[in-house]
């Protein structure tokens, strides 16, 4: 066991929230000892690049590090790699890792984000173990497709959202045969209306990609060895032959942890404006989380780097002592060949979509609207509006429907001054 002569904050998980939350802890002024533990061989790194620029070779494993060895050495953090947490002790403050040790805490935070949400076919446990079916969470999973991107390959991705769009990119211009498997009738469904998946659609057909949407995947074909996947078998008796399976289609929150050890969960670990959990010495931040959100005057669990960020800054202030609510306004970004797409708010529930600017010219911005008000926008290579329109929304700013549509007009000139 290993034991703290000074007060210990224990962070577990080593994503974008880990990395924030134990340097913003010596920020706010933690003098006491900080560990971070991972079950991944890395120290926290950049997850966003691994389906854009570490997939396709741009860049290298160490740029993305979040923060180099010495930065952590510098702020007397001690970093444990490739150890998993297996139990939390509150009554003891005790955290009992798969490598032996019991380390105890003063304070604990979860930062255990989240894992690929299974493929539901018979043959999705013998594919596993195949070398050519593949989750996208990890370097390591990233590092494992990239081996087989050979242009002479058929690449099958199930599922058309992110992830799954943003291989199909890097794919069809590695010159891989691409084929996206989208079981909603149109890609990005969930986040995005009708006219953005159409644009979306568009450009993927356009760069070579074969997306076809209504289709419900049914099992895995494998080789005659056993050994790999050879087509995908979808509902409608279609196969689609196969050297290579991607699958994208969600995300499962890592509560494990924090549900053995009592904690409330409910699709993520339950927490308040401070990130605080039921427990007042663990906190949790990241996607791992459900927390309030005042805006929308409902909970929910987001699974993106500025809600990590963020909830990590309010957790390591409440740490300290420093009330700090968490109100963010949610904002998302996805890079697909020249187009960058950002996201700010949530548009579920609109009821008036305002396009400003035309897809043809793949620079454009659309508006949600609810009751005249407008509640999220994405942006396609228009940066300006987006930080416009995260102001709008924040500040619940009224625009009209029939200026924010008039392109010729500067978005800026219809807010009010700063």
């Amino acid at each position: 066991m290993t034991v703290n002569l000074m007060p210990t904050a224990v962070v577990i998980g080593a994503g974008h929230a880990a990395g924030e939350l134990v340097t913003r802890l010596r920020d706010h002024g933690w003098t006491g000892g900080i560990i971070l533990i991972g079950d991944e061989p890395s120290l926290p790194y950049h997850r966003p690049p691994l389906s854009k620029d570490y997939l396709s070779g741009l860049c290298t494993a160490a740029s993305l590090l979040i923060k180099s060895p010495e930065a952590y050495a510098k702020a007397g953090i001690q970093v444990i790699t490739g150890t998993r947490v297996l139990r939390i002790d509150r009554q003891a403050k005790l955290a009992h890792l798969s490598d032996g040790r019991t380390i105890g805490y003063d304070k604990l935070a979860l930062t255990t984000g989240g894992r690929p949400r299974p493929l539901s076919v018979p043959n999705t446990e013998r594919a596993a173990q195949a070398g050519n079916f593949h989750y996208l969470r990890t370097m390591g999973d990233v590092d494992a497709m990239r081996r087989q991107f050979d242009s002479r390959m058929r690449l099958v991705i199930v599922g058309g959202g992110y992830i799954g769009l943003e291989v199909a990119a890097v794919a069809i211009k590695l010159g891989l045969q691409v084929t996206v498997l989208e079981a909603f009738p149109r890609v990005l469904a969930r986040v995005t209306a009708p006219e953005l998946s159409a644009f979306y659609e568009r450009k993927h057909r356009e760069a070579g990609v074969d997306i076809r949407t209504g289709v419900v995947v049914s099992d895995l074909e494998m080789d005659p060895s056993g050994d790999a996947v050879s087509a995908v078998l979808c509902a409608d008796g279609t196969r689609i032959p196969a050297d290579v399976v991607v699958v994208g289609i969600g995300l499962i929150p890592n509560t494990e942890l924090a549900e053995a050890a009592g904690l409330a969960v409910d699709n993520g670990i339950l927490v308040n404006e401070y990130a605080q959990t039921g427990d007042p010495d663990i906190y949790a931040a990241g996607d791992c989380t459900n927390h309030p959100n005042d805006r929308l005057g409902r909970r929910l669990r987001l699974e993106s780097v500025p809600n990590a960020l963020e909830q990590a800054r309010t957790a390591a202030a409440a740490i300290c002592g420093q009330l700090k609510p968490y109100h963010v306004i949610p904002w998302f970004w996805s890079d697909q060949y020249e187009l960058k797409l950002k996201m700010v708010g949530l548009s579920q529930g609109y009821d008036q979509l305002i396009l400003r600017g035309s897809p043809d010219t793949d620079s454009f911005s659309a508006f949600y609207l609810k009751n005249g008000l407008t509640i999220a926008a994405d942006t396609v290579n228009r940066a300006p509006e987006f930080m416009l329109a995260k102001r709008i929304i924040a500040e619940r700013l009224l625009v009209a429907p029939e200026q924010l549509a008039d392109d010729s007009v500067p978005l800026k000139s219809l807010l009010p001054p700063t």
